[in-house]
């Protein structure tokens, strides 16, 4: 679509007052500029011009705010998304089929790529149970550990769900999970793992169902109180590990974790957090929440489930 010329006409008049220092008249544009349907971003070689969304897009996690008519649900089941539009929609689709009536999904869209955020506007407005909160920032700007945080810290709800665009439930899936939370486990999971004592906690064993020091971040669900008491290291920007660390936070303070996936109605599809992420950015990130975990809870037995 080509842009206007009366929008691209604004557009130099502000570099001119930008250039004379005329912060006024340089707001004033920009008004009129998105007036007309058009969001103006400065750069290095002068500026861009952009449509504007049909949405309201907030610049950073801080600036979050959610709609004060939001209906209270016992569920609120947490979802990042950073593009993947095919993924998005077999994911969604699936929760609105098969989650509790009692579940409501509240999704944080980091930068609407592929323009995937227009598609979550369309699907919000057509059902009730999802609500949306389109961010500026990519995941890898944002961080993982800061955003699933944002989302809890949101939630009006008894329990919040976290799981991975990549967990397609065929069934209700969520609330055999919850149904197991009790004064006992605060949290309870699709996959589970112990420490490996025998190397010095540098790796992880699945186990099989029962309780666990770790629950893995492709599906959980955890009581809200305690999530927001205790939440996901800030420092975890990628999400690789950042389950593992949480989860010997969680349990350093005694509370106890349970995995459950015999009969789960879930099945897990490509991973993109891991399988298409950036290489060199996916071991340097994980490496760093790996050696926190080693720094602050290595040797810590006292902390773990019992072996098995």
């Amino acid at each position: 679509m080509t842009t206007p010329q009366e929008v691209i006409s604004l557009a130099e008049q502000r570099v001119q007052a930008r250039l004379n220092k005329d912060f006024s008249l340089s707001d004033k544009l920009r008004d009129q500029i998105l007036a007309l349907g058009y969001v103006i971003k400065d750069t290095s070689e002068g500026y861009d011009l952009v449509e504007k969304l049909p949405f309201e897009v907030f610049e950073n996690l801080a600036r979050v705010k959610v709609k004060p008519t939001r209906e209270k649900s016992r569920i609120t089941i947490c979802l990042l998304v950073d593009g993947w539009l095919e993924d998005t929609q077999e994911c969604l689709e699936a929760l609105l089929k098969h989650s509790p009536s009692d579940a409501n999904i509240l999704v944080l869209d980091l930068g609407n790529i592929d323009l995937v955020g227009n598609y979550l506007n369309g699907i919000e407005k057509s059902n009730s149970k999802i609500e949306v909160i389109h961010l500026a920032q990519t995941l890898n700007v944002a961080g993982w550990a800061n955003s699933i945080n944002k989302l809890i810290e949101l939630s009006n709800s008894e329990f919040c769900v976290v799981m991975d665009l990549s967990s397609i439930i065929s069934g209700d899936a969520i609330s055999p999970l919850v149904s197991r939370i009790d004064d006992q486990f605060v949290a309870v999971g699709w996959k589970g793992c112990l420490v490996n004592l025998e190397e010095q906690w540098r790796s992880v064993d699945d186990k099989g169902d029962g309780e666990v020091d770790i629950l893995l971040g492709y599906l959980f669900a955890i009581k809200t109180k305690i999530a927001q008491e205790i939440p996901a290291n800030s420092k975890a920007k990628f999400y690789r590990n950042a389950d593992l660390e949480w989860s010997l936070e969680l349990r350093s303070k005694g509370y106890k974790l349970l995995a459950i996936s015999q009969d789960l109605a879930v099945v897990q599809k490509r991973h993109h957090g891991y399988h298409d992420s950036d290489q060199e950015y996916r071991e340097k990130e994980s490496k760093k929440t790996y050696d926190r975990i080693l720094q602050n809870y290595r040797g810590k037995n006292q902390i773990l489930s019992p072996r098995r």
